[in-house]
């Protein structure tokens, strides 16, 4: 565990001041959110997600690149954008190294508040990057009738677990890795993932079922443990759904499928979490239910908080990027210990 810059006398971390009617701890310290465990599955959890894998391999990505290309911080940046399923075309950015030599891809996702260009910075150097923005979210991928917001977005069909838009979104991935090695054939050899918050969960998720994915970083991942977000109120999409749920307790019957811990026991390659002990916005026994569930080797990196501003944040952040770019740098990593 990282040392922070918020600390007693004796060494341990002290109370963020914050004035949100719940505590963002939800009274967990460390060693209880090491003990989250993932919830039980669906006897056809593994089948459910297979299939609809072996579904999204099927399209014609048809990716192409939109407008002219631009050289920033190093790299060079063009809009792309590639079919996923549902007739679903998804908007986004490709960055490679502007020295044109590739030794690996990466595709990054982003949280519920979207994105409008690539944060090239977090990507390894050498590495080839897909930015795509998922299906209803902006700014290149905003849909008709699609909410987006986090609140209405997560809730979008939620109602059956073939329309639930999370499914979709999490196709998004498969097929940004398709459309990704067509337009980079050098990316192919060794394909990264990185994803926070809203891309942390959608990661989780689509991970287990691709082995074109090699490694992976997780940042503040949401989706975890289903059956206890919905007890623990947030700032995040979980309210929504933690509200659908008080009104309609069989919506975890869906939810199920869709369980970002349950999924990560599927996950047996090497994966960075960065999880945080202080987090109004996705609760923080979530993000250890999907560390503690990995089933292959693991880093974690504790955070003082998430989706919250504190002293030390910009320190704490550098510190995650650089441990993130050193883990999805090859050769394959070996995790350490993730108490160490």
């Amino acid at each position: 565990m990282p040392t922070h810059p918020l600390t007693t006398d004796t060494g341990e971390l002290s109370p963020l001041p914050h004035d949100l009617p719940f505590d963002p701890t939800h009274g967990y310290d460390l060693p209880r959110l090491l003990a989250v465990k993932a919830p039980p599955e669906p006897d056809d959890f593994a089948d459910f997600w297979r299939e609809r894998y072996a579904s999204a391999l099927t399209v014609d990505t048809a990716p192409r690149i939109e407008g002219p290309w631009a050289t920033v911080d190093g790299v060079r940046v063009a809009d792309v954008s590639y079919m996923s399923t549902d007739g679903v075309r998804i908007g986004g950015w490709l960055t490679v190294p502007a020295d044109g030599r590739v030794t690996q891809g990466c595709v990054s996702t982003h949280g519920y508040g979207g994105r409008s260009a690539p944060d090239s910075w977090q990507a390894p150097p050498g590495t080839a990057t897909i930015w795509p923005c998922l299906r209803g979210l902006g700014t290149r991928s905003l849909l008709p009738g699609v909410p987006s917001n986090s609140a209405g977005h997560v809730l979008h069909g939620i109602g059956a677990r073939e329309s639930y838009l999370i499914g979709g979104c999490v196709a998004d991935v498969w097929c940004a890795a398709t459309a990704l090695r067509l337009l980079v054939p050098e990316a192919a050899g060794r394909l990264t993932y990185l994803g926070t918050s809203f891309g942390g969960g959608i990661g989780a998720l689509a991970l287990p079922w691709d082995d074109r994915f090699r490694a992976a970083g997780l940042t503040v991942p949401t989706f975890g443990n289903h059956p206890l977000r919905v007890t623990l109120p947030c700032t995040g999409s979980g309210e929504s759904v933690r509200m659908r749920f008080a009104e309609e307790p069989t919506v975890l019957d869906v939810l199920a499928y869709f369980d970002a811990a349950t999924a990560a026991r599927h996950i047996e390659i090497p994966v960075h979490v960065s999880a945080a002990l202080f987090d109004p916005h996705v609760p923080p026994p979530g993000q250890f239910a999907v560390h503690n569930a990995l089933a292959g080797p693991r880093e974690l990196l504790v955070l003082r908080a998430g989706h919250f501003a504190y002293p030390g944040e910009p320190a704490e952040t550098a510190a995650l990027e650089d441990a993130q770019r050193t883990f999805l740098s090859g050769p394959d990593p070996v995790a350490p210990s993730p108490t160490a």
